[in-house]
């Protein structure tokens, strides 16, 4: 059974989250605060961690890089602030997703199952990757039916599908891609992804698995 840690000051949001996760064979936590929130990681360790920012005690910010210092646990960030600016901390943060409130309680669902789908033993060799009508198989850097792409296109494709369904951030792509000099260089971004949606995507305007978040990141929709 899957643990979810939820952290929210509020609590009718605290009971919502508790019967609907658990009525769909979660094993639920709950926290009110921040120091609350890492005591009851430490004393049983969750799957998933479901963290409002706005807490009485702590910015959840401090929390996520609390969390971070121990445990790569997926942290789905669930806050009413809406600006990119808190968005994009939370990221560099270490959270694997953002839902802004208010919020749909089957939108959440769907976040949690993508980010715990993308969980798996380190050791484990990746599984082939279905993108549109193409099958990428990333331990063997083949594409099926054949499509060629660049080692720099490559490097690119695989930070993304091998986190389905969580946003990335741009700084983080072009962290890992590029190097850490090249941590504003956005418009390298957006012209590698658009050739990679014209390699992969059935209509490059209209991507539906290479998806752009504005002002923060890119996402890979299975």
């Amino acid at each position: 059974m899957t643990r979810i840690l939820v952290v929210d000051d509020d609590p009718q949001i605290l009971r919502a989250l508790r019967i609907n996760l658990r009525a769909r064979e979660y094993d639920v936590d709950v926290a009110s605060d921040g120091a609350g929130a890492l005591k009851a990681a430490a004393a049983h360790a969750p799957d998933l961690v479901v963290l409002d920012l706005g807490l009485p005690d702590l910015d959840g910010t401090e929390v996520i890089r609390g969390l971070r210092g121990w445990t790569s646990v997926p942290i789905i960030v669930l806050s009413g602030r809406a600006e990119g600016t808190d968005k994009v901390a939370a990221l560099d943060a270490g959270a694997d997703d953002y839902v802004t409130k208010p919020f749909g309680v089957d939108e959440l669902l769907a976040r949690i199952r993508a980010v715990t789908r993308r969980v798996q033993p380190s050791d484990a060799p990746p599984a082939p990757v279905t993108v549109g009508r193409y099958t990428v198989d990333l331990a063997g850097h083949t594409i099926t039916p054949e499509q060629r792409l660049t080692p720099t296109e490559w490097q690119l494709l695989e930070q993304l599908l091998r986190n389905p369904g969580k946003l990335i951030t741009q700084r983080s792509l072009l962290h890992d891609v590029w190097g850490p000099q090249y941590g504003t260089e956005t418009n390298y971004l957006r012209q590698y992804m658009a050739r990679l949606r014209r390699k992969l995507e059935d209509d490059p305007t209209r991507p539906r698995h290479l998806i752009t978040e504005p002002g923060m990141g890119y996402r890979f929709q299975p």
